[in-house]
Parts: C-alpha cells; sequence; structure tokens
C-alpha cells in the first residue's frame, strides 16, 4: 500500500503531548481474526511486545485505554495483566465513549493519541491529536492517520505506537 506523504516532525511534536492513547482490540491489538473453539469460546492472539511497550508507556505516566465494539473474556484477562485502567468493551459509539473518558480525565482531545485499523475507528481518530492507523489497516483511514505502523494489527504495530510517544517524551523531557 502506498500512503500520503507523512510529516515526520509533525508527528513527533503530536505525539510529545500524547496524555491519553487509545487502542481499538480486533485488528489493532490482535491480526482481526477472531478464533473459536467448537464449542463457541472465543480466543484471541497478543503480541508479548505490545504488552511491554504498553507497560513502558503506562510507567511514564500515559493512560491508555481499549475502546472496543465486541466484549472479551480474552480482552478482560490481557488487559488486566497490563494493568490497563480503561478498558470498554461492546462500546456501539466509540467517538462518544472517547470523549466521556478524556472528559472524565480532563485530557484534551489533542492530547489523545487513537490506533485503528478500520472504518468504526474512523471518528476517534479525526478527532484525536494524532491518528494512527497499523499498516493493514482499511485503505479509508489513510485519509485521517497522521502517521502508519511499519506492522500490522497483533503484529507488534501497538509496540511501534508506543516506542513513538516514548521517544517523542524523551526528545521534549515530557
Amino acid at each position: 500500500m502506498v500512503y500520503k506523504k507523512v510529516d515526520l516532525d509533525k508527528v513527533r511534536k503530536q505525539a510529545s503531548g500524547v496524555e491519553l492513547l487509545v487502542l481499538d482490540v480486533d485488528g489493532v491489538l490482535t491480526d482481526g481474526r477472531l478464533h473459536f473453539d467448537a464449542k463457541g469460546n472465543e480466543f484471541k492472539v497478543f503480541h508479548a511486545r505490545d504488552g511491554y511497550g504498553i507497560r513502558r508507556l503506562l510507567e511514564a505516566g500515559v493512560q491508555i485505554a481499549i475502546i472496543s465494539g465486541r466484549k472479551s473474556v480474552a480482552v478482560e484477562k490481557r488487559a488486566a495483566e497490563l494493568i490497563i485502567p480503561h478498558v470498554k468493551l461492546g462500546v456501539k459509539d466509540k467517538l462518544a465513549e472517547l470523549n466521556k473518558l478524556a472528559n472524565s480525565l480532563g485530557i484534551d482531545a489533542g492530547a489523545t493519541a487513537c490506533v485503528g485499523d478500520d472504518i468504526p475507528d474512523l471518528a476517534c481518530m479525526k478527532q484525536a491529536g494524532l491518528a494512527i492507523a497499523v499498516a493493514d489497516a482499511h485503505p479509508d483511514l489513510d485519509a485521517v492517520a497522521d502517521w502508519h505502523t511499519h506492522n500490522g494489527g497483533g503484529q507488534g504495530a501497538v509496540r511501534e505506537v508506543c516506542d513513538l510517544l516514548l521517544a517523542a517524551r524523551l526528545d521534549t523531557g515530557s
């Protein structure tokens, strides 16, 4: 895929001010495939490097939220393991949920970064100060994405985002 030209200086500046990182699940924290066993139990595969990046970002003081349209016990367990403080599953209106969360935390939209992979993530990405699409995102996200990961969802894309945000914070001393 060929993406629009990215202004890396602008992305680094936006990244340095991020106080809240919002992640989708299917297609961002996972590769987007839905796995069910013979009994109908769902399971998901997460990337360990994403988890390490999330832990480092939390330790640096950045708030992290998961906002997903689907409910999943696997996501609840993984989020609890990583101590992700804001987990909103089964959300019908992701933008309303993001606004509610940002308001409760006292965080301006410009200080949020949103990572998405498909159309349901567009509204949050449009509002975010830093919109990020994973490498294998739906092409419609390119129009709003400030930056694209090199890796696809579930393949270390979230780690790339965490590394970007941490490096930008270090560059500015945030």
